[in-house]
């Protein structure tokens, strides 16, 4: 297959190298001529490196587009309207109604498009929903989840739009439910008119949780914690380790206790993310299997970033 990688930052970097291992013939798009001889240097064929993305459509099967968010919409639209399936890194776009637009592209043009929410490909997440669908810490009570650490902030989206966006997407997806209602509060300490700390409360369902996103705590912090009735599970996606608390309340007379009844590690290793998250998109391009997350995912991962947005604004709960 023919793949065209628009986009050559940091993460497009891991992109081409993965696809590149994937055994597909990989085109590069990037602006920066420096880029490109990069790219070159990794085994790009120079006629296969580009300035300009539209350029290489003709030749190429499906597009991998790495670029900032607030250019998927232009460069997915035109993808799709050229006949080129597209996988787009999360955000699929910076608002609901740009998304809605790329969905409904797709649909006519009937092409797949994927989004990168890559913590649905995760050997964590995997643990996770193995765990919770044996019902191995009862019904669900309530989630928190952390992505945080000292960084560049991004220049495109807000830390709601591109950090906390993990987790609206991962617990949509493991409590297989929409978000019903959110609250939040976000900060500009910056001051460059996007947030750079957001603490987000978001319900599916009767299911609440919080989530936290911000550019300042010391290290690296990609942790989630389920709680349930008859325990917890602790996750940290940075160190690949899932651990299953044994436990619950009882009541003794007028008193409680709290019965700890052990902990197990669960297994939670496999193959690379990116590479499963990419490998998946070439078999749905291949007509092999459905789009695992879809645009209409990527749309409702958007509608709580713009209802976290209003929330902070309103200083209420805003429901979808």
């Amino acid at each position: 297959m023919n793949v065209l990688l628009v986009g050559l930052g940091r993460w497009g970097e891991k992109h081409l190298r993965v696809l590149r291992e994937l055994g597909t013939t990989v085109w590069a798009a990037d602006v920066s001529p420096a880029r490109l001889e990069w790219a070159q240097k990794q085994g790009v064929e120079p006629r296969r490196s580009v300035r300009d993305y539209r350029t290489a459509l003709p030749s190429v099967d499906a597009v991998d587009i790495v670029t900032p968010a607030d250019s998927h919409r232009a460069i997915a639209g035109a993808c799709l309207a050229a006949g080129r399936h597209c996988f787009v890194e999360k955000p699929l776009a910076t608002t609901v109604a740009e998304g809605r637009e790329l969905e409904a592209t797709a649909r006519v043009a009937g092409r797949v498009v994927q989004v990168g929410h890559i913590f649905r490909f995760h050997p964590v997440t995997a643990a996770l929903r193995e765990a919770l669908g044996a019902g191995r810490i009862g019904r669900v009570r309530y989630a928190t989840g952390r992505f945080a650490g000292f960084k560049r902030p991004r220049t495109d989206v807000g830390v709601t739009h591109t950090d906390a966006i993990h987790y609206f997407d991962l617990f949509a997806y493991l409590f297989d439910r929409p978000a019903t209602s959110v609250a939040a509060l976000q900060r500009d300490y910056l001051g460059r008119g996007l947030d750079d700390m957001s603490v987000t409360i978001v319900h599916y369902g009767e299911i609440p949780t919080v989530i936290e996103a911000n550019y300042f705590v010391p290290g690296t912090h990609r942790e989630c914690v389920i709680v349930g009735e008859r325990g917890s599970l602790v996750a940290d996606y940075g160190n690949a380790t899932v651990t299953l608390h044994a436990g619950e309340f009882r009541r003794a007379g007028a008193a409680w206790e709290a019965v700890d009844t052990g902990k197990e590690e669960l297994p939670a290793r496999g193959e690379e993310p990116l590479r499963r998250e990419l490998a998946a998109f070439l078999d749905a391009c291949a007509g092999k299997t459905p789009s695992l997350v879809d645009a209409r995912a990527g749309v409702q991962a958007l509608a709580v970033v713009e209802a976290a947005a209003r929330a902070a604004e309103l200083g209420r709960t805003v429901t979808l």
